[in-house]
């Protein structure tokens, strides 16, 4: 499949090192934006709406973790930037792993949230693929998904309740056909031959009470790909970057970090 041209936003000061930005299935680019602000300063930050997501294209599918990479691919090419930094949650985490892997000229460091390399069965993924494109909508599984994105406590609570409403609303704007083709996506995926290949530093941020994708997956993306380090946000669930934007930037600010002469 050709690649599509993704919508993205810039900010940061011009010439900084690029970073790029993939939010999760279900959401778009606005995921980021309680980072944006610290992630800026220093950097050249793209964030983008994945294919079948916000305001980037939405082909027919089927759609492989590939394809969005090779999208990602397509937007550095456009923009003129030979390496960047990736960081990811979730679907942009796979993303930013297969990137790492079979584009490993371009990436610079990698992070990778609450994510997974391979996240079976995939009849789980191929039946919600399936309730959302025969309602046209994402409203069928809508409250299932998002019971798993922050945790109860924080959800509920007065600085969670507006943070909710956002995910809700973006999920619920999901065009269907798209959400449904990168379920189908996961559904197919299997990273795993594929990581000890990824040479960039790689951060790899688990949410310790992530259900979607629990610890142990991100802790075998970390064991996995060599010189990985591991951090663990306690608590987070799913989308971490919205349920702990500060901890979270400061983990990504960190390892984006020059290193230092010995």
């Amino acid at each position: 499949m050709s690649a599509v041209a993704l919508h993205h936003e810039e900010a940061g000061p011009p010439g900084a090192p690029t970073l790029l930005l993939a939010p999760s299935l279900g959401t778009t680019l606005e995921l980021w934006d309680p980072l944006l602000p610290a992630l800026a300063r220093a950097h050249r930050v793209i964030r983008i709406d994945a294919r079948g997501h916000g305001r980037s294209p939405v082909p027919p599918g089927p759609y492989d973790i590939a394809d969005l990479g090779a999208d990602a691919l397509a937007l550095l090419d456009r923009l003129e930037i030979a390496r960047a930094a990736f960081c990811g949650i979730s679907l942009g985490a796979m993303t930013g792993l297969w990137l790492a892997a079979e584009a490993p000229e371009r990436i610079e460091r990698l992070v990778a949230c609450c994510t997974s390399a391979h996240l079976p069965p995939p009849s789980a993924w191929e039946q919600r693929a399936g309730s959302v494109r025969a309602a046209g909508s994402t409203a069928p599984i809508a409250d299932a998904v998002l019971a798993r994105w922050l945790t109860p406590a924080f959800a509920a609570s007065d600085a969670g309740a507006p943070v909710l409403a956002r995910l809700r609303a973006m999920l619920l704007a999901s065009p269907a056909d798209g959400y449904a083709a990168c379920c189908e996506a996961v559904a197919r995926l299997d990273l795993r031959a594929q990581l000890p290949a990824i040479a960039a530093p790689t951060l790899v941020v688990t949410g310790a009470q992530d259900e979607a994708t629990p610890p142990v997956h991100g802790e075998a993306i970390a064991a996995a790909i060599p010189g990985a380090r591991l951090a663990r946000l306690d608590p987070a669930a799913h989308l971490a970057c919205a349920e702990r934007p500060e901890a979270l930037a400061a983990l990504i600010l960190d390892h984006l970090a020059p290193a230092e002469e010995p």
